[in-house]
């Protein structure tokens, strides 16, 4: 067996060259290359796959955070509550915004924020609640909506991981004001750079996320408000527009590769993932726990199974946000800390063969067995 990489992009492209080939060259022979066409119909087409109304595409999922936050009215001061096991820009967005990032620990389980500890974490400083769907797995989004209804607050969904994951048929970024997503080339749905959407069904907060993307102009260089530049490069809003017909389908790979995983892994000491009911978890990644995690990693590396970690450092215990005094450092998230030094992310992506999957099936449990 060949060495197993985490990922590999190139097979999609592979696959699929003469129609990315095509795609870039009806783009590069149109020679319109910002906000163009394929922006405009890349927007209807994904905001609907949400269940939403509109669309912004931006320059990468970290300002589709930022610019949401800013767009829902959040201000300089304002507290944000939110987790610490992500990934950075979750939290960089809201300091970007001049908010302040609030943390509330997760649900062992889900390894999601944990509804029942972020009543605690209210203060009349709170503004916005940024529950993040990890790894693919939807948040208990009707608990999450509840409270900020009762307390008057914002959601804004980080959804970098879960594009196409629902709850009872609905779509993760389709509950709160507005649902942000990645198009990080790794994501299910990726481009070929950076880039990044937020949807909603609010007319006001879209119009303002689309003024807040271009230096806050209407009309050509006329600022009606104070923007950035951060749009959505149309050439990536192409391949974009492609892959989405395909991610039904990606996902479902994906689905079928937990389950493989799943049905093997159930005696050989490893936590697998969890979701509950009714929900519809997409598989970003597939994480596990397990005790001696090292050694594990190490292990699947020597039979040529390349491995990672989603995320080895939780926010709160960063030297940049224990230096901004952000957090309550160690200890004070304990469920969170626990799961960082015990998770490990397998390989899954779609064009990963069944005889691969059944290699790092057959590598693990042999693992367990030594």
């Amino acid at each position: 067996m060949d060495k197993i990489p985490f990922g590999d992009l190139s097979r999609q492209y592979k696959k699929y060259r003469s129609e990315f080939d095509a795609i870039t060259s009806a783009v590069f022979e149109k020679g319109s290359f910002i906000l163009g066409e394929n922006v405009s119909a890349f927007e209807h087409e994904f905001a609907a796959y949400c269940g939403c109304s509109y669309g912004a595409g931006v320059g990468s999922g970290t300002e589709a955070l930022h610019l949401a936050l800013l767009a829902c009215g959040i201000k300089a001061g304002d507290e944000v509550i939110t987790v610490a096991n992500t990934a950075v820009p979750t939290v960089a967005a809201i300091r970007l915004a001049g908010a302040v990032p609030v943390f509330a620990d997760i649900e062992e389980k889900t390894y999601n924020i944990d509804p029942a500890l972020i009543e605690p974490c209210i203060t009349g400083k709170t503004k916005a609640i940024m529950p993040v769907h990890l790894y693919g797995n939807p948040c208990r989004m009707d608990e999450i909506t509840a409270i900020a209804k009762k307390h008057d607050l914002k959601v804004i969904e980080d959804c970098a991981q879960c594009h196409g994951a629902a709850i009872n048929g609905k779509m993760t970024g389709s509950f709160g004001d507005a649902g942000c997503f990645s198009f990080y080339p790794s994501k299910n749905l990726g481009a070929f750079g950076d880039g990044g959407m937020a949807v909603t069904n609010d007319e006001e907060i879209s119009e303002n996320l689309k003024l807040l993307r271009n230096y806050g102009q209407k009309n050509r260089y006329f600022s009606i408000i104070e923007g950035i530049n951060s749009r959505l490069d149309e050439l990536q809003a192409a391949y974009l527009r492609f892959k989405l017909r395909h991610l039904g389908n990606w996902n479902s790979r994906r689905i079928e590769i937990a389950g493989m995983y799943n049905d093997a892994f159930g005696k050989a000491g490893i936590i697998q993932p969890s979701h509950q009911k009714d929900f519809r978890h997409v598989y970003h990644l597939y994480v596990v726990r397990v005790k001696n995690r090292d050694r594990f990693m190490d292990f699947l590396d020597e039979k040529k199974v390349r491995t990672l970690i989603h995320y080895p450092y939780p926010v709160h215990l960063q030297d940049a946000y224990i230096n901004a005094g952000i957090g309550n450092g160690s200890g004070s998230l304990p469920v969170t800390e626990k799961a960082a030094e015990e998770i490990v992310s397998l390989p899954i992506y779609p064009e990963l063969t069944d005889e691969e999957v059944k290699y790092i099936i057959k590598t693990v449990i042999e693992f367990f067995n030594e």
